[in-house]
């Protein structure tokens, strides 16, 4: 059974496209535009759903102009870290799959029916665990994930101050040049200083 004209044209746009997550939720459609555009020319920008939505990481699926940029910005990204928005976790980017796609047409014409197990069946006792592992994988997952984050708010917060202190070094400075503290020195220990 061949894939529709549709499915074939939604695979061409997928090569294209590349999954960007670890997003900050203050990143925005024309500032993730305006980060990606550096590398290629981008055609949409679509925010998508992620699992752990509950822990502030947002995902965007980017389509770029054409899959060789969408492979040269994987490439890129994978070898150096791109920083949107000043936060201090580094985005990440990989090729799109075709599930991360919620309108994607059928690929071919075919109904899937969903039934209750019966108890009595003899898959049934596999399907509960396998049910069971999967609660534990989202809960496992979900607390790496929390984990990550206090340390990135952690790293932020110790940056954040660190860009205070220096301020204030800075500031200390210029008004101490500001009001001649700098020449009043200078003079009494009778040092030569570059004015500049």
């Amino acid at each position: 059974m061949e894939p529709s004209t549709e499915y074939v044209a939604f695979e061409e746009k997928v090569k294209k496209t590349i999954y960007i997550d670890n997003l900050s939720p203050q990143v925005t459609k024309a500032v993730l535009e305006n980060a990606i555009n550096q590398f290629g020319n981008v055609k949409e920008v679509q925010f998508v759903p992620t699992y752990f939505a509950s822990c502030g990481v947002c995902a965007a699926l980017v389509e770029m102009e054409s899959a060789k940029q969408a492979e040269e910005i994987i490439s890129e990204m994978g070898d150096s870290p791109l920083m949107i928005s000043g936060m201090p976790r580094p985005v990440r980017a990989q090729k799109a799959q075709v599930e991360m796609f919620e309108d994607r047409p059928k690929k071919h014409q075919r109904t899937i029916v969903c039934r209750w197990m019966d108890p009595s069946h003899q898959n049934f006792e596999l399907a509960k665990k396998i049910k069971g592992l999967t609660k534990k994988h989202a809960a496992e997952a979900q607390y790496i994930m929390e984990l990550q984050l206090e340390e990135e708010e952690k790293l932020h917060k110790q940056q954040s101050e660190t860009l205070k202190t220096n301020y204030k070094k800075y500031e200390l400075i210029d008004g101490a040049q500001a009001d001649g503290n700098v020449k009043r020195l200078k003079a009494e220990y009778g040092m030569t200083l570059n004015d500049h």
